[in-house]
């Protein structure tokens, strides 16, 4: 797998969640969360099952419509825009792949530089073949997803993201569906794009991936953020008595 700047395409944007939240019906799932990452930086999120992660991710790319609260981009407040405009700068990549199994893997990343780039079939063929180059899967350009395995179905996942030459990106448990020796693979993809500058959110499990690539881990309980930091703080001086739980169950 080889890595390229070709990534790059687009400037790094500084997102800021402030105060963010969401209940379904009487379940708060998060209650006013606010989580800063800034230009250029990797930001972790990890948390127990339940603790309001995913949806978290979910709210931020506008899949749910927080109650309250801002997302920001730059400082602008991305809840007053068109949730197309907002995904064509913010890129998301899900546990289960969510590849359309009827398409080929060419036209699962085209579609969206198509409908929402307004590229030609050439112009989208030629972004999505260089896409593909980089996650090592141009070979299965004309197959269609059922026939790759889990990881290469993740890493066409990824492709298709990075393909909008997005300014920030969300990982949300992208390597938890995967048997484990897939993980290494994406895991190092990640890394990659971490070390290019990709502002990017990871929720994730990998405690070793957090400590090693984050610039920044975030711990989330209850629908709030409840402590952030450096890996290094969090890992290995955690204040608070939740965090110092969860530790001492996931590591």
């Amino acid at each position: 797998m080889s890595t390229t700047t070709s990534w790059k395409t687009a400037d790094p944007v500084h997102l800021e969640v402030r105060d963010l939240h969401l209940a379904f019906g009487a379940n708060k799932v998060l209650r006013g969360v606010d989580l800063d990452i800034p230009s250029g930086q990797s930001v972790c999120v990890i948390g127990p099952s339940g603790s309001g992660k995913s949806t978290l991710l979910r709210t931020v790319n506008r899949l749910i419509e927080p109650d309250s609260g801002e997302v920001l981009l730059d400082g602008e407040n991305t809840l007053t825009w068109n949730p197309d405009q907002l995904r064509r700068q913010v890129g998301m990549v899900f546990q289960q792949f969510n590849l359309f199994p009827h398409k080929t893997v060419l036209q699962n990343i085209t579609l969206a530089l198509r409908k929402l780039k307004g590229l030609s079939a050439d112009e989208a063929n030629e972004v999505a073949l260089g896409q593909l180059d980089i996650v090592g899967l141009r070979d299965k350009a004309g197959r269609r997803p059922g026939n790759l395995s889990g990881g290469q179905q993740q890493r066409v996942a990824i492709a298709r993201a990075l393909a909008m030459s997005p300014r920030a990106m969300l990982f949300d448990e992208v390597t938890s569906a995967l048997d484990p020796e897939l993980v290494k693979g994406i895991l190092a993809l990640l890394a990659d794009l971490a070390a290019q500058g990709m502002t990017m959110v990871v929720v994730t499990h990998e405690m070793g991936f957090a400590r090693r690539v984050a610039g920044k881990v975030a711990f989330m309980d209850g629908g709030v953020v409840v402590e952030a930091g450096p890996p290094e703080q969090i890992f290995d001086s955690p204040a608070g008595p939740r965090l110092q739980q969860f530790l001492s169950q996931v590591l």
